[in-house]
């Protein structure tokens, strides 16, 4: 127990010092009427192992001058999601059409010391993709005017996998420069490089603006089972044929026997 303390506050300790040496170099290399924004995660890396069940990493950061609102957006790596609206015909569903989206985040959080709609113009916030009305994704050639619908039943069903909650996050104000925030990730959460932007915001306008990479990456004997399942996708499926014959003949041998 002591032992977790003692490493959880050598972490935060460092994470103290790394804000307080990027705000002096800050301050060295900016103007007196400049501000900036410095922030560093809890953990760079989020190791995903048998039986990972989510987890929660905390975001510190500092401002520099006068005080600003701040809005962090966490968003996963890029991919291209296929959305199928499926059609009753005699009696039947099916899927009639579809539309690729491409470069949609394959997770999205968003926390803010107040409500983004109340910081800055949409205009502003569509710029910067903060919310889920403004996440940036590429859209089909020839798009017609259903697209708004396949686009929103693109992020429901993200929201119904725990991969762009709803509610925005918290970040906790300790004076007037300092912050925190407590990010969490489900146990489905993609693997990959994550990117970690950190916005400062005063009059409706982007300040500054910071980046933060975060990778998500499977370890141990499930990462080693993943990487042959891609990379050797037929050998995978045929080895789990024989497996399972394997298992039911096994299965079948012992209940004969008893």
């Amino acid at each position: 127990m002591w032992g977790g303390i003692q490493s959880r506050m050598r972490r935060f300790g460092i994470i103290g010092l790394r804000l307080s040496f990027a705000l002096l170099l800050a301050g060295l290399a900016r103007p007196a009427s400049a501000q900036a924004v410095v922030a560093d995660l809890s953990d760079h890396l989020i190791a995903v192992t048998t039986g990972f069940a989510g987890t929660k990493l905390v975001l510190f950061g500092a401002i520099e001058g006068d005080a600003a609102d701040v809005v962090i957006v966490v968003r996963g790596p890029a991919e291209d999601i296929m959305v199928r609206r499926k059609q009753r015909i005699g009696g039947i569903w099916i899927n009639r059409h579809n539309l690729t989206f491409g470069g949609v985040p394959a997770f999205y959080r968003l926390a803010s010391t107040r409500a983004p709609e109340t910081l800055a113009s949409n205009r502003t916030l569509a710029r910067h993709g903060v919310g889920l009305e403004h996440i940036r994704m590429t859209y089909p050639a020839g798009a017609n005017g259903d697209l708004s619908a396949f686009r929103d039943a693109l992020i429901r069903g993200k929201q119904r996998l725990g991969l762009y909650p709803e509610e925005n996050g918290q970040i906790t104000l300790l004076g007037n420069r300092l912050f925190r925030s407590d990010i969490f990730f489900p146990s489905n959460v993609p693997t990959g490089t994550y990117n970690v932007t950190v916005y400062l915001l005063r009059g409706g306008k982007v300040i500054s603006a910071q980046t933060t990479p975060l990778v998500v990456s499977k370890i141990g004997v499930g990462a080693r089972v993943y990487a042959f399942a891609h990379g050797h996708s037929a050998l995978y499926g045929i080895a789990a044929v024989v497996m399972a014959l394997f298992a039911g003949w096994f299965a079948g041998a012992v209940f004969k026997r008893a």
